[in-house]
């Protein structure tokens, strides 16, 4: 359904109005299947060479689908696959409406998610423990040195065990771009760990930061009348949060920054009214696209040919922020201009009345919309192109 929406997108809200050479990569399964995955591979370092990209959403096949397509075996997630090959960092936000409530009502503006995308659980190597014996953590260093061993655990019953890292080079990464995109945004940004229990390894997190911002950030911030960075305990970021009216860049590890994207997207109304912009050190390069999925049960409708009401608002606000980073490394007014008519039509629109059901379900609850509250798929999407003529038109 996903893919479906991203063509009305394509042909009624930017084709017809801005001329516009497009480098597309197929990343629908069946392509990444035929290649064996090597268009995805293509498509990143299309994207370092272009410097803007905007993604529509993309399966990540188990083993159920892999039966279900026939596919040659199971693939990675593409985006994980562009994200190692681009290094970046992914920020998430809600978009902002008058009329959609929030669960945390003082919240009123947005709280962006940076999540570092690279190593910790997501990197992981486990292991089952089934008879008793000592797990150990053991480093090999290169140069043929007696290897370091630490006891971690005399199991003497069956258990677990883990194991994760992450490198200062990454870590140092994460910092510089969320340094600079706070910057870009002129917001206050917090990094969250829990350096009293993990010294070492969230203590990394915490120190290079620091020093990345010491030395690199802290006069751009004052100059700039940013609040000035700071370190937090995730529990106390959250107290904090709760507290807040938005308006701040949260830093996370990988797993802190998944769960807390997908708390703070629900909160603000929906995760169909959630942008995943990924930007790389070099402050250039931005990959964007809606934090939704493919909307697989919407497409079994659409193809019985039912009625749906699918929301397209994080898709188009995906093409916005491309759409204005293009404009800004290129300079180019007439876009930026654009990119800025179409946001503000989109949430007029919105504000006005018309919405898609998800939406409506969380103005006026499951129990009380009626047919009337909502607009179909398409006609949701009409309805937006017909504004933006109009308004591109005064």
């Amino acid at each position: 359904m996903a893919r479906i929406i991203w063509t009305e997108i394509k042909n009624k809200l930017l084709l017809p109005f801005l001329d516009m050479e497009l480098h597309v990569f197929d990343l629908g399964i069946e392509s990444r299947d035929m290649t064996e995955d090597r268009i995805t591979v293509e498509c990143a370092h299309a994207v370092k060479q272009y410097n803007v990209a905007v993604k529509c959403a993309t399966i990540a096949p188990d083993e159920t689908r892999v039966k279900e397509l026939r596919l040659k075996q199971i693939w990675d997630s593409p985006n994980d696959t562009i994200c190692k090959i681009l290094r970046g960092t992914v920020f998430r936000e809600s978009i902002i409406c008058k009329n959609i409530p929030h669960a945390i009502s003082r919240w009123r503006k947005p709280i962006v998610i940076a999540r570092h995308c690279y190593g910790d659980e997501y990197m992981a190597t486990e292991s089952i423990v089934n008879t008793p014996g000592k797990m150990y953590l053991v480093y090999k260093p290169a140069g043929g040195d007696t290897p370091d061993e630490i006891l971690i655990h005399r199991f003497r019953k069956p258990g677990v065990a883990l194991a994760m890292f992450n490198t200062d080079e990454y870590i140092t990464e994460f910092a510089h771009t969320c340094f600079k995109y706070a910057l870009h945004r002129k917001m206050p940004i917090y990094l969250t760990t829990k350096y009293t229990v993990l010294k070492n390894y969230d203590g990394r997190f915490k120190d290079i930061f620091n020093n990345v911002f010491k030395l690199n950030y802290r006069k751009a911030f004052k100059d700039a009348e940013i609040p000035a960075y700071e370190d937090k305990l995730i529990g106390d970021m959250i107290v904090f949060c709760m507290k807040s009216e938005g308006g701040f860049i949260w830093a996370c590890k990988n797993y802190d920054g998944d769960v807390e994207s997908k708390a703070i997207a629900e909160c603000y109304g929906s995760i169909g009214l959630t942008v995943s912009v990924m930007l790389c050190r070099d402050g250039k390069t931005l990959l964007a696209e809606a934090a939704h999925g493919t909307v697989r049960k919407h497409y079994q409708l659409y193809k019985a040919d039912k009625e749906t009401s699918t929301n397209p608002l994080a898709m188009i606000f995906a093409w916005i922020r491309a759409l204005l980073q293009r404009a800004h490394l290129d300079r180019n007014i007439a876009l930026r201009r654009f990119a800025h008519i179409l946001e503000s039509v989109c949430l007029e629109t919105l504000e006005h009345g018309y919405m898609t059901k998800d939406l409506a379900i969380r103005v006026k609850g499951a129990a009380n919309v009626q047919r009337s509250d909502y607009m179909e798929t398409f006609d949701f999407i009409n309805k937006i192109a017909e504004n933006l003529a109009n308004k591109l038109e005064i």
